[in-house]
This record gives C-alpha cells, structure tokens and sequence, in this order.
C-alpha cells in the first residue's frame, strides 16, 4: 500500500491503522506499507525500512519489537518514542 492514509484527518488515521492491523492479524498475510509518517511506520511495522534517495535503495532497516496488539496509547510509551527516534535519525543520514 503506497501512502493509503495520506490525505486523512489524525483520528481517522488513527481509526483506521488500528482496522489494517485486524484485518492483518485475521488473514496474517504480508503487507507493504509505504508511509512518509515514522509514528505511522513504528505504530503499524514489524521493521522500518528507511531508503535512500540517489538511488532508490534500502538504507537502514529498523526492528520494532513491539508486541501485538497495539492500541493508540503505545504512541506515548517510552519504547515507542525511541524507535521514531532511531527512524528520525537514519531519514537525517540517508
């Protein structure tokens, strides 16, 4: 999925990563989503995977051990805020 959420409002966004993450543990498939948001990446993702620009390569990818289910609230942990950090961090450097 390439920016699905992108044009919305943050409490639909919200509303609706929690859904993707149902319907994904229902069918347990794999799912690519591509977002420009880290807490989106962080919140939704097993790992992080931060391109580079010139080319288009894979700079770093970042595990998120954060076990399922996640709600809303996960945002504010401190495990959580140092994930989007790392993420922050490898966007500078790539």
């Amino acid at each position: 999925m390439d920016e699905p959420f992108g044009a919305l409002d943050a409490i639909t966004r919200n509303r609706l990563n929690v859904e993707l993450l149902n319907i994904w543990a229902e069918i347990g498939t794999t799912i690519i989503f591509v977002t420009h948001s880290i807490d989106e990446a962080v919140f939704l993702g097993q790992r992080v995977i931060v391109m580079s620009t010139n080319p288009g390569s894979v700079h770093t990818e970042i595990d998120v051990p954060i076990d399922y289910p996640r709600t809303p609230d996960l945002r504010e942990e401190p495990g959580f805020v140092a994930i989007a950090a790392q993420v922050r961090k490898a966007l500078e450097t790539a």
